[in-house]
């Protein structure tokens, strides 16, 4: 089994990215091949300052290697440094029908807002199905909001494969992430970059602990009792704490007396224990950016090496290639 997985960078990884996803990915390598990439092509249709693309780059690199992407295991690399991909793009870009692109979340929710859709957000639903078609991947790992970008997928591949009568490529199974892990902002609402409620990974400690205490509470006095289960921090508590310590934070909140600065204390202690381990490695790995380079070129000259087969078959099948 084959697994394929992308990442934009356009922000710095935060904790909803982390247990919402990446931490299931991660798990992935160890029981099979998988590919993951920077997907810095992506990115193209919202960051727009080169310098800011190559920082957040960068820093997913740093972000991945550091919580235990295992470059021995599986192959990362940069989405840009496959040229491949781009010309697999063209491939099936000449076979995929309008409405099939029209009928896409991203596009059409621009739409519905009224703002402008350049081509880039349209076609991008065919880079991502040559993203995963030209590394014969046949497993997928997404959240239930990206099952559509799969299916497409397989509508293209199945259209290719029809129009030139030959199987040139794998359709795609989405597996889907059930991430039971409620992750909220520090609003309470679900934490997202659009929402502008995130808890970076790696925050220096003082920012982090900084934004740890502007978490959104209730007005319930220090003296009362309250309900852990309301409470976007022991929400947060609990994605590191073990059972005894959820028990015990819990009992305080019922019992009275504490105030909810403490339990951002708590939450802040937990976090900085649960990522100490990940932050000592990025520390690491970035005072040596010629490693994390080799990583980054090493990676996708596997997935050339894999991509060039796939991709001489879908030329072979075209007509561009004897």
């Amino acid at each position: 089994m084959k697994v394929l997985s992308g990442i934009q960078p356009t922000g710095r990884f935060h904790w909803g990215n982390y247990f919402g996803a990446i931490r299931q990915y991660i798990a992935l390598q160890t029981h099979q091949q998988a590919f993951y990439f920077i997907a810095d092509y992506h990115a193209l249709t919202t960051v727009r300052d080169p310098q800011e693309l190559r920082d957040y780059t960068r820093d997913a690199a740093l972000d991945l290697l550091a919580l235990g992407l295992d470059p021995d295991k599986a192959t990362l690399f940069r989405q840009s440094d496959v040229p491949e991909v781009t010309e697999l793009t063209w491939l099936l870009m000449t076979v995929t029908q309008m409405h099939l692109l029209e009928k896409c979340h991203a596009y059409k929710d621009k739409k519905a807002k009224g703002l402008a859709a350049d081509a880039g957000l349209f076609t991008y639903p065919v880079l991502m199905a040559a993203d995963i078609l030209l590394y014969g991947s046949d497993t997928v790992p997404v959240g239930v909001d990206q099952v559509q970008h799969i299916e497409v997928t397989r509508d293209i591949a199945i259209r290719f494969n029809t129009i030139y009568e030959r199987e040139v490529f794998a359709l795609p199974n989405a597996f889907v992430v059930e991430s039971t892990a409620k992750v909220p902002g520090i609003d309470g609402e679900k934490m997202s970059k659009s929402y502008g409620n995130t808890i970076e990974l790696f925050d220096e400690p003082k920012k982090l602990k900084k934004r740890l205490n502007s978490i959104k509470t209730d007005s319930t006095p220090m003296e009362a009792p309250k309900d852990p289960e309301n409470c976007a921090i022991f929400t947060l508590f609990k994605l590191f704490a073990n059972e005894q310590q959820q028990a015990e934070l819990a009992a305080r909140y019922r019992a009275g007396g504490m105030g909810y600065g403490e339990a951002k204390n708590a939450l802040y202690e937990a976090a900085m224990a649960y990522f100490g381990d990940a932050r000592s490695r990025r520390e690491k790995l970035a005072q040596d950016p010629a490693t994390v380079e080799d990583i980054l070129k090493s990676g996708a000259a596997r997935a050339r090496q894999v991509g060039q087969d796939v991709l001489n078959r879908a030329r072979s099948a075209c007509g561009l290639k004897a």
